[in-house]
């Protein structure tokens, strides 16, 4: 079974489209086989995601940092509960747990773990595809900074290929289906080529 590390807010966010996507996301992971890794939280999208996964019959694997598992947030009826010491090592063993990763809208913490992803498949870490669901187009600007990086010199075209955007869950799953890791210039020193 492929499982997938999902990153999303621990608020469910201002429109009804954010926690309908992570419900449909939690239910098509699981009838599609697929397991999901995510922060272990019960509460926002991280709790809409896990509890549509695990009534849809999915397996759900939740990492926590123990001081936010003290504070009540750890969702009680996972598959399994990894409670870590820090968030550095939450994000390692949810890396090794999976085959991709998929962002939900969220604040700093998704932003910053969805980055931090896409760098470590730019500095070759791992080749996992990393996928934004794009719902109302709450990452079209984020999208828009990526490819400004691009016409600025700061990022390199070949490094757009490193993930996938897109509207629905579904359209995210599908394009994982198609996805092969780019085979990117390793050269880090002096100005980016587009």
């Amino acid at each position: 079974m492929t499982r997938y590390c999902v990153f999303a807010g621990s608020s469910t966010g201002a429109r009804p489209e954010y926690a309908e996507a992570a419900r449909r996301l939690g239910e098509t992971l699981a009838r599609r086989g697929h397991g999901v890794v995510y922060g272990g939280g019960s509460v926002g999208l991280m709790g809409v995601l896990a509890d549509a996964a695990l009534a849809a019959g999915g397996e759900v694997i939740g990492v926590i940092p123990r001081g936010l598992a003290t504070r009540e947030l750890a969702h009680a009826g996972l598959t399994r509960l990894h409670v870590v010491g820090s968030m550095h090592e939450r994000k390692a063993l949810m890396a090794s747990l999976v085959g991709g990763f998929v962002a939900l809208p969220g604040g700093l913490g998704t932003l910053e773990e969805t980055l931090e992803m896409l760098t470590w498949s730019q500095l070759g870490i791992h080749s996992k595809p990393v996928g934004l669901v794009n719902v109302a187009g709450y990452y079209d600007d984020l999208l828009r900074l990526l490819t400004r990086a691009v016409d600025e010199g700061f990022l390199r075209r070949d490094h757009l290929r490193l993930f996938v955007a897109a509207a629905t869950p579904d359209g995210v799953l599908d394009a994982f289906a198609r996805w092969q890791p780019p085979a990117l210039a390793r050269a880090w020193l002096g100005p980016a080529q587009s």
